[in-house]
């Protein structure tokens, strides 16, 4: 039987929003492939009466109302073919109608509506009708709940989260569905009888996230190498084109998206805005802006906090494991490696130094995702902290002052700052005598410019933890391992 792996603070809310005697308006997005349609179906179809649509990508009209009216047949009639509207008013007063005829008064309807902005095109009508349908009759009925779900998260936040028209303030809750965390990633493998140890779910994780879809792609049997290999390297392996499927999806004018997140995916430090306008070859305002915020919304991309909140100019950094391993390792990969049914690829570059040293910034963005169970880890979860990132960019002319660069701290009220310093490695993480000079060197350049008067507490976040030697004895006031992300 199919099961909800993770998810337990929305299988919550959605229980909630089940049990109780009023009707509610859900809105659902996140990104695709992320398990918002199987969250959904899989939580409601036995629990009342369940009537899914589901939007088509590019269809006309005529063409979404026939995927309706079968829908509504299905649900209501049995299956049977029922007369096809022409507009969506007509459809949602079918929909009405065939509420109206249920006897049983104290029956749960669901009616979802899936990918919502591929149903709501210009002047198709959809957003009008549905709003409608919501204000004059289903907000009255206790029994009917309305989901709707989509991917283009951006779309689905200014159009029906924070409508400014018909629907404002007419959602009774909103659930914003993100990938799997690394727990619920090695969860969602067991759960598929697929044994990988951490390191091994950790690799598999740097390179597709917790995204779901992509996670059933992983064969039992294989080790992360090979399954990498086969899903990345083969020519018709799920994610070697999987990167314009998924931007040109999700985003009109998707070229400027793309600009964006391959210039992100170079940056080591990220990129100011006014960085982001040369990408695009345009000028302050509207383009920009909307990029920045469909992507962000979406899960692609992140902004730093910094530290000083004077700091002119927010940095913005790429969010995603598969962009970032699409652009580094997929985009031009020799089309003959692809084509060679026995290369064993990727267990070779796997081995390289140059996976090592890209390995080392993956782990980070997965150290940055799971900041929270770092806090856990240093049993300061109840410590009120911002987590915040600091850089500094030395003067071209100064050859005193050096440059620095922390992705993350933990700015705390107990008048201490805990600097993390994340490193991926096979073996325990060695601090020899350079490494210890570099890490006293930033830490006195971050108190220097920053003027700090707090205790500076430094913290190693390792793949396999750190050799106990003098140096570290005389730098590390905590210790945080992979261990403490599968908890």
């Amino acid at each position: 039987m199919p099961e909800i792996i993770g998810r337990r603070q929305e299988k919550n809310k959605l229980k909630q929003l089940l049990d109780s005697h009023e009707s509610e308006f859900i809105a659902v997005y996140g990104r695709r492939r992320v398990g918002k349609t199987y969250l959904i179906s899989e939580f409601f179809k036995d629990k009342g009466l369940y009537c899914e649509t589901t939007g088509q990508l590019h269809a006309k009209l005529p063409d979404q109302l026939e995927n309706f009216s079968k829908s509504l047949g299905d649900a209501f009639y049995k299956g049977l073919e029922i007369n096809c509207p022409k507009t969506w008013k007509e459809a949602f007063g079918q929909l009405q109608s065939a509420v109206e005829r249920q006897t049983q008064k104290r029956k749960k309807i669901i009616l979802f509506f899936d990918e919502v902005p591929w149903l709501a095109t210009k002047r198709s009508g959809f957003i009008s009708a549905l709003e409608y349908f919501w204000n004059t009759w289903a907000s009255r009925q206790a029994s009917v709940k309305v989901i709707v779900c989509g991917s283009a998260s951006s779309w689905m936040v200014q159009k029906i989260v924070n409508s400014k028209g018909g629907l404002h303030n007419r959602i009774t809750a909103s659930i914003r569905l993100l990938p799997f965390s690394l727990s619920e990633t090695k969860e969602y493998l067991n759960y598929r009888r697929i044994k990988l140890n951490d390191r091994q779910t950790l690799k598999i994780y740097m390179i597709m996230g917790g995204v779901p879809h992509y996670l059933k792609q992983v064969k039992k049997g294989l080790s992360a190498s090979q399954n990498i290999n086969e899903i990345c390297f083969k020519k018709d392996g799920f994610l070697v084109r999987e990167f314009d499927r998924l931007y040109d999806s999700l985003f009109e004018d998707s070229q400027d998206y793309k600009k964006i997140v391959i210039a992100l995916a170079k940056s080591r430090i990220g990129l100011l805005r006014k960085e982001m306008l040369n990408v695009l070859g345009a000028t302050p305002g509207g383009t920009l802006n909307r990029v920045i915020n469909n992507l962000e919304e979406s899960g692609f991309i992140t902004t730093y906090q910094p530290y000083d909140k004077k700091t002119k100019g927010t940095r913005y950094r790429l969010n995603d494991e598969y962009t970032y391993f699409y652009l580094r390792w997929i985009r031009n990969i020799d089309k003959s490696i692809l084509n060679d049914p026995e290369s064993t690829y990727w267990q070779t570059k796997a081995s390289s130094q140059s996976w090592k040293i890209w390995s080392g910034y993956s782990f980070e963005m997965v150290c940055l995702k799971h900041a929270y169970l770092i806090k856990k880890a240093l049993g300061i979860s109840g410590v009120i902290s911002r987590e915040v990132s600091w850089v500094h960019v030395s003067p071209k002319s100064s050859t005193r002052t050096q440059g620095a660069q922390i992705d993350l701290m933990f700015d705390r009220n107990d008048n201490v700052i805990s600097i993390c310093e994340m490193k991926c490695h096979n073996a325990q993480f060695i601090i020899d005598k350079k490494y210890a000079k570099e890490l006293s060197n930033k830490i006195v350049v971050f108190q220097n410019q920053t003027n700090t008067k707090k205790s500076i507490f430094l913290v190693m976040v390792t793949t396999s933890g750190v050799k106990k030697n003098e140096y570290y004895y005389e730098l590390v006031a905590n210790e945080v391992t992979l261990e403490d992300f599968f908890v």
